[in-house]
């Protein structure tokens, strides 16, 4: 009987470290404009994958906080959609380069990002350029660190996030994102240290 007990008590722990090692209830999000490839994912378990790297996370209100296994952090602001639980926006850091001469004191100038695709310029007359494509004008609000851009295009106003770095222009710039396939699936997160 003693032995009939241990066997039923091993089977159930066994059991019980598979489903919890397997899979996980599992949030899956990719850009809006290209919904079936993922860029984010969130486990209940604590675990993440982004843009095909291995997390563990944390999330508030504001923030989720991506934490590899060599310590390495990224903090991705978002903003959750309040008509439609499926989607939110998702700020990604973008880096740029002052092109201009001295020292930037302000976001007027010209930014080109590291790999020479992406570029804005901000005037003293409070114009920009996005990536010589899209115009409009901005405002900058120094108290939260944002910049508005109103295009001229029939598009919507964003807000940018930002700050001046070593001469560098760090934005974070809003993706509108859209959950994946099925909500809530199970799927195999693999392991992160």
């Amino acid at each position: 009987m003693k032995s009939k007990q241990s066997y039923v008590a091993a089977f159930l722990a066994i059991a019980m470290f598979a489903l919890s090692a397997c899979g996980t209830n599992t949030k899956s999000y990719a850009y809006i404009h290209d919904p079936e490839t993922e860029v984010l994912s969130l486990s209940d378990n604590g675990k993440a994958v982004y843009k095909g790297s291995n997390y563990k996370y944390i999330q508030d209100d504001s923030f989720i906080t991506l934490k590899s296994s060599d310590g390495n952090e990224i903090k991705l602001r978002y903003v959750p959609d309040e008509k439609d639980d499926k989607k939110m926006i998702l700020y990604e850091k973008v880096s740029y380069n002052y092109e201009g001469e001295g020292k930037p004191e302000s976001v007027i100038g010209v930014w080109v990002d590291d790999n020479g695709r992406s570029s804005f310029q901000f005037t003293d007359k409070g114009t920009f350029a996005e990536d010589n494509f899209f115009y409009g004008h901005f405002s900058v609000n120094d108290k939260d660190r944002t910049i508005k851009l109103m295009y001229a295009e029939p598009m919507e106003d964003t807000i940018l996030y930002y700050s001046i770095e070593d001469g560098k222009l760090i934005i974070d710039y809003p993706w509108p994102m859209v959950i994946t396939g099925e909500e809530g699936g199970v799927v195999d997160q693999g392991t992160i240290k």
